[in-house]
């Protein structure tokens, strides 16, 4: 949530920022601003609504200002108005931060700063950091400062005497117009990245705000902080701790992230799922010798293979493929799997015992619940594997190993090309368990070509865009959908409730079709769209059973069926299809509709489907 971006260079910082910040728009805000500082005061520009309110009252810019942070907020303390909106001056007006994260002692240090006269203007915690930081700068003890932090000037002592005050979440960007040419970062629970340029520096929390200025990066770990200045970077820990950092090459490249010939990137992301799956197996598939190659946890697949207890953790369109993994691992490895969300997990007394083994799955790899499960995971003394999309992300640095997804940068808020990179990374991991320990290799052998087949599969899927609009076009008017699926096929359903929920705004429910008679079939009425996914396999005659309940009842059925099947076209009113695959692969390809069913029903009902209402696209607070 929230987006950060800063600027010290030698280029004008303030168109720099505005792009950064239109970069970082994915991530969910509710208003923007900037603070800008060349030779003098810090000037703040800043308001409520969309970057394009914030470039109407932006100042051409100036060629003096070289120095500058930018900001995007998503509202958490305070209503999403202009003086809540970020950045934020301490009372001195020479201190500027921009923040993302909760500071849950935040009214505590207000408390204390008020008894030593100092007004706040806004509602939000970010504005007492700035405060804080501006009342060690303004107060602060010199011969204290030269005692505890030899070697630092003012501005980095106020600021590490700040962090140490500090609970909560918080990644940072800070400014101070005594020393217009510096830039200090500070990160705990929140991400944040130095872009490493000729003679300019970008901090961002996020890398599709650097890559147009440079590839090369470092990032930011928990309780450290960066100070940069024209001669280069210092990193150390908030305790004044030096710490050595790598420049890391970002994995992908503007282009990447440039709409092109898409109106939405969520539909650009749909459209890139065959390409996204053939580089997430690439060099990992190995049809010839009937093997899966999953190097980032090799010196982990023994205790893999002898683990009595798996769990999956993770939130969201993640925990819906952790649920189709839950269902891999034990049909092909037998091993006993619970999926729980990260969000549960954190707060309960979950059972590890020796030799569980917790996968977390998050695209972003910055997800505050799945971050605070991997640690209690670890603490219990769980062996912790992490599946992300992001490189260098938190959860890929908190885990003991892992494997990345391989699917290229993500934009759209509702993940698409994620989810079947999850699932398509579950899948190799359980058909290389079950060859070591349950099916044959000749079975193994057969799921593996079925499995490299699935991005040609999901292709011809595609081609049927322009007949799902058309279905999406004739149910629109309707807001209660039932999404209805069996065995492998009952996470799509929950996949496909939440994707039609997240950006048409159409209350939807997902379900195990045999559940609906115990209670949700009192919902239908006539019209009502339900959305069956009735693909052949072991519970095919179960869910037609279902299907002719609905009917039954004057409900309107959309199906997702195999190619070929033509006893199944008189039972549905929208028939959709699928190429025919084994069981166990299908959520990879019965996906793919509801997501262009979903994107179909938002666009015709008048919504901005890359920037839904009151979403992140990276849940970074609770």
């Amino acid at each position: 949530m929230c987006g950060i971006v800063a600027y010290l260079g030698k280029k004008i910082a303030q168109p720099i920022l505005v792009e950064g910040l239109k970069r970082l728009e994915y991530r969910g805000y509710d208003s923007a601003g900037v603070a800008l500082l060349g030779s003098g005061a810090i000037r703040v520009k800043k308001t409520s609504g969309r970057i394009s309110a914030l470039e109407e009252i932006l100042d051409e810019p100036d060629s003096a200002d070289t120095l500058g942070i930018g900001h995007t907020r998503w509202a958490t303390h305070g209503e999403p108005n202009t003086i809540n909106a970020h950045p934020h001056l301490d009372y001195t007006g020479k201190i500027a931060i921009a923040h993302n994260g909760i500071i849950e002692n935040y009214g505590t240090l207000r408390k204390w700063l008020e008894t030593k006269g100092t007004e706040f203007a806004s509602e939000t915690d970010t504005e007492v950091i700035a405060n804080l930081i501006g009342y060690f700068y303004d107060k602060g003890d010199e011969g204290e400062q030269k005692k505890q932090s030899d070697g630092q000037n003012k501005f980095e002592w106020a600021v590490q005497h700040a962090l140490g005050e500090l609970q909560g979440t918080y990644g940072l960007v800070i400014v101070c117009s005594d020393f217009p040419d510096m830039l200090i970062g500070a990160k705990k629970g929140s991400p944040l990245i130095l872009g490493v340029g000729d003679n300019e520096y970008i901090l961002a929390s996020d890398a599709s705000a650097i890559v147009e200025h440079t590839t090369q990066a470092i990032y930011l770990a928990d309780n450290e902080m960066i100070v940069v200045d024209p001669k280069g970077f210092r990193t150390k820990t908030i305790d004044n701790v030096t710490v050595g950092k790598e420049l890391k090459q970002i994995e992908f490249s503007l282009d990447q992230i440039e709409l092109g010939d898409f109106k939405h990137h969520m539909l650009k992301e749909i459209f890139e799922q065959p390409k996204a799956l053939s580089t997430c197996m690439g060099g990992r598939v190995d049809c010839r010798n009937h093997r899966i190659v999953l190097g980032g946890i090799a010196s982990y697949l023994r205790e893999l293979t002898r683990t009595k207890h798996l769990i999956l953790t993770a939130c969201g369109t993640a925990f819906h493929a952790s649920l189709v993994g839950e269902f891999l691992f034990e049909q092909l490895a037998r091993i006993p799997t619970e999926t729980e969300y990260a969000s549960e997990f954190r707060y309960r007394n979950p059972i590890i015992e020796d030799g569980t083994v917790v996968i977390s799955i998050s695209q972003s790899g910055e997800t505050a619940d799945t971050l605070a499960a991997v640690e209690q995971a670890k603490e219990r003394g769980a062996t912790v594997l992490g599946f992300v999309n992001v490189v260098g992300s938190s959860v890929a640095r908190a885990t003991d190993a892992g494997i990345y997804l391989h699917v290229g940068p993500e934009i759209g808020v509702a993940s698409t090309k994620a989810f079947t990179g999850q699932v398509a990374v579950l899948t190799m991991l359980a058909i290389e368990l079950g060859r070591r320990k349950h099916i044959s290799s000749d079975q193994a052998g057969s799921y593996i070509e079925e499995f490299s087949l699935i991005p040609d599969k999901i292709s011809r899927i595609l081609e049927q865009s322009d007949h799902i609009k058309q279905i999406a076009a004739a149910n629109i008017e309707k807001n209660n959908w039932l999404f209805l699926g069996r065995g492998f096929n009952y996470p799509v359903a929950l996949e496909g409730a939440l994707k039609l929920k997240e950006i048409s705004y159409i209350h939807a429910e997902g379900l195990p079709a045999a559940e609906m008679k115990h209670g949700p079939i009192a919902l239908i009425v006539d019209d009502m769209p339900a959305v069956f996914i009735a693909t052949k396999g072991p519970q095919y005659d179960k869910i037609m059973g279902n299907i002719e309940e609905v009917r039954a009842r004057g409900g309107k059925t959309i199906v997702v069926a195999t190619e070929g099947d033509e006893n199944i076209k008189q039972f549905a009113d929208h028939l959709i299809t699928v190429p025919d695959v084994p069981e166990l692969l299908q959520p990879m390809l019965t996906v793919i509709p509801l997501q262009l069913l979903a994107y179909h029903a938002a666009v015709l009902r008048g919504h901005d489907v890359d920037k839904p209402r009151n979403l992140a696209k990276s849940v970074t607070v609770e």
